[in-house]
């Protein structure tokens, strides 16, 4: 929740500004301004209340900054090359370090690489391209795919204990507040439901510690067709697989299914030069990385390893506006001896209704905020591509996804 601007300044701003309050035009970078329909601060995309023209006018003006995270776990610049050619980057989002660029805008300024036109021009990364989603388009089918998650959780199959919320800045103190677990009670019966029990059956096919390589077995690598083919049973998969196909970006339910495997499950490495991560081992499962848990963004692992004794929960900064499930809650842990001093999770949601919101987005917005709608509640999440290795025609590994917003 932002902190309230002083009634003196409002009335001040508010005299300064007599042009068009639901616009950018003239606003570019102001302060957080608490009388307007929307806002053009550095920090509105991270709150989604941006103005439509947010984009268009302040972007452009200059190159765009870092996305001030909820969590710290963006791509590791470190392990990327700069690559001076668009190979394997169309549609990538914006890194200062790279010497030329291959997103959407680098032609306004000057920056794409020289091969941009014969890669880029008309390649979206999908099997055809098409107009670009709007932010009405994802509103509206992340509403359908809320409504259609029958598999989510009931009010009286979760007791919820949150505890201690505590401030962002007192994320990093790795001091445990909660005396008692997170989760109470979870009605285990939903595991026995085909989606969660192919879930969960992926869960423990990882070694967490990255730098050592992923190898499957026959049965492992089953158990990842057996998960898709059960979700997309669900109208939450239906629903998404039409909306992607009616924006050209499949042409058939066999390509959107094996694009969704290469893209979480395909491997590459985020420390050695074994292939040791994936998109769905890092967002769902988890991992150790330097010390400390990167991804982990799931409620259905987290119960389970709380209830081995392997999770300890800490407190929360944030818990979402939502009365049933699914509903959100951005909370500290220690996991086995490893702090996550953010970890975003949607709780009481179906695995399908997950992975359906994560693959949307990134698909509909790889590497920025996208702005969602959860029951008539605003909700942003934001992906990453693995930029550093690819697959098919220049297609994109998932590296993270995760909650990083949702406003009152």
């Amino acid at each position: 929740m932002r902190a309230c601007v002083p009634l003196t300044v409002a009335v001040l701003c508010g005299l300064a500004w007599a042009g068009n309050l639901e616009s950018c035009a003239s606003r570019c970078n102001e302060k957080f301004h608490r009388g307007a329909a929307c806002q053009c601060d550095r920090r509105c995309s991270r709150h989604g209340d941006c103005c439509d023209d947010y984009e268009h006018l302040c972007t452009a003006k200059e190159e765009p900054e870092e996305f001030l995270e909820l969590e710290e776990e963006g791509p590791d610049n470190s392990l990327y090359s700069a690559p001076s050619s668009c190979q394997g980057r169309c549609r990538e989002a914006f890194d200062k370090h790279h010497p030329c660029h291959c997103n959407d805008r680098c032609q306004e300024f000057g920056n794409c690489c020289k091969d941009f036109e014969s890669l880029c021009a008309n390649h979206e990364g999908f099997s055809h391209s098409s107009d670009a989603i709007t932010k009405e388009e994802l509103q509206s089918i992340s509403e359908k795919i809320y409504k259609a998650d029958v598999n989510k959780a009931q009010k009286s199959d979760i007791v919820l204990n949150s505890q201690n919320r505590i401030s962002p800045s007192e994320s990093g103190d790795q001091v445990d507040r909660c005396p008692e677990p997170l989760f109470t009670y979870v009605n285990e019966q939903l595991f026995s439901k085909p989606t969660y029990a192919a879930f969960i059956n992926l869960l423990n096919n990882y070694q967490r510690a990255t730098g050592h390589g992923e190898h499957f077995s026959a049965q492992q690598l089953a158990e990842q067709g057996v998960f898709l083919s059960e979700i997309m049973k669900t109208a939450v998969m239906k629903e998404l697989y039409s909306f992607l196909h009616h924006q050209n970006r499949y042409s058939s339910e066999e390509e959107f299914v094996d694009d969704l495997k290469n893209m979480w499950f395909g491997l590459y490495s985020r420390g050695n030069e074994e292939a040791d991560s994936s998109g769905f081992e890092h967002v769902f499962s988890g991992e150790i990385k330097k010390g400390k848990v990167t991804g982990f963004h799931n409620w259905i692992r987290f119960y389970l390893q709380e209830k081995e004794g392997l999770v300890d929960y800490y407190s929360h900064i944030y818990d979402g506006p939502w009365d049933s499930y699914p509903d959100v809650l951005a909370m500290q842990f220690n996991w086995d001896g490893y702090y996550k001093e953010v970890g975003s999770a949607f709780i009481g949601s179906s695995p399908e209704f997950e992975f359906a919101l994560y693959s949307l987005c990134f698909i509909a917005r790889p590497g920025k905020v996208c702005q969602l709608s959860l029951g008539g509640y605003p909700l942003a999440i934001q992906t990453y591509p693995w930029d550093k290795t690819t697959y098919g025609n220049g297609r994109k590994y998932i590296a993270t996804a995760y909650v990083v917003s949702s406003t009152q």
